[in-house]
């Protein structure tokens, strides 16, 4: 197939064109390179099945001659914790409506990548795809991302509905490892590890109890493949996320990625940040996927436990310290 990938120099997007390369796929990437590199697709640049196309989603003239079978829409701004709101909230919107508008052109399937925090406040667990999504009040900023991604499955639903656009939606939880960025945008994780590395303490936001389950990006790719690859996906919202028991409160993340990179007996330094010190804040206590549907539609299972992918996450972000 012709797969068309937006922010294809960034995490998930590289890792994803590589493994799609590597089936035999034909890959379109467009990348402004805001939070992407071309250090992270620089080795697929020489495939004669790779095209990179540097430019703006928000500019559609800057794609609108390609053609693609399946469109898997990754670009996207994120939760605005120090950065404005309204560019999370406009961007992502612009973005979205420009993508639907080629897909439909093109008859291109799409795979749009929402979030985990869609489902805002709600801390049932494991939490499934038919869950309240239910966020915080208005003017805690931070809810700017998740409304965003609700407008998007919103409007992806009803441009489905209205004009037979043929979709499905990924829900991601916590992806990590190589080719993540090194600054918050990359999660909680990538930050952890430089700080270790570099044998200074490791700034948690709010007292640490908080916890996650994050997914190696092997297996969010996997997942992705499977959405990708098969129609039986169409008209239906996916979370893509590591096993239940893989559940880590932030606090022991960060003591964990200490000692896997200090060493066990090593001591964490660990330096607690009162939220309040970066405005208005407000965090979810737990998110834990469901991935029952996932495993039922294409019998995914992750592969990756959380230490096995952080080890393999610190040797990356090691040897680039190296470098």
């Amino acid at each position: 197939m012709k797969i068309f990938i937006t922010g294809v120099a960034g995490f998930i997007g590289s890792n994803l064109a590589k493994k799609l390369l590597e089936l035999g796929h034909t890959v379109i990437g467009i990348d402004n390179l805001s939070y992407g590199s071309n250090c992270n697709i620089s080795n697929l640049l020489e495939n004669n099945n790779f095209l990179f196309i540097q430019g703006d989603v928000c500019n559609p003239f800057t794609y609108n001659n390609i053609q693609s079978d399946v469109t898997v829409h990754l670009a996207s701004q994120k939760i605005p914790r120090y950065t404005n709101a309204l560019r999370t909230l406009e961007e992502n919107n612009l973005m979205l409506k420009n993508i639907v508008a080629f897909c439909l052109g093109n008859k291109s399937r799409l795979v749009f990548s929402s979030t985990s925090d869609v489902y805002g406040k709600n801390i049932t667990t494991p939490i499934n795809e038919e869950a309240d999504l239910i966020l915080g009040p208005t003017k805690v900023k931070r809810w700017a991302y998740a409304s965003s991604k609700i407008h998007s499955e919103q409007y992806v639903i009803a441009c489905s509905e209205a004009y037979d656009l043929k979709y499905v939606i990924a829900r991601f939880f916590g992806t990590y490892g190589p080719n993540q960025n090194l600054t918050w945008w990359g999660g909680p994780q990538s930050l952890f590890i430089q700080k270790a590395l570099d044998n200074e303490p490791i700034e948690i936001h709010g007292d640490g109890s908080q916890t996650r389950t994050f997914t190696y990006v092997d297996d969010t790719v996997s997942a992705l493949v499977h959405l990708i690859e098969n129609e039986k996906s169409n008209g239906e919202i996916f979370n893509v996320g590591s096993l239940p028991q893989e559940e880590i409160s932030i606090s022991k993340l960060a003591s964990l990625i200490w000692k896997l990179v200090n060493g066990i007996e090593s001591t964490p330094k660990l330096n607690f940040i009162p939220y309040e010190t970066f405005g208005r804040y407000e965090d979810v206590m737990r998110r834990v996927p469901d991935i029952t549907k996932i495993k039922d539609y294409f019998g995914f299972k992750p592969q990756f436990t959380l230490e096995e992918g952080l080890k393999l996450t610190i040797e990356w972000q090691k040897n680039l310290k190296q470098l």
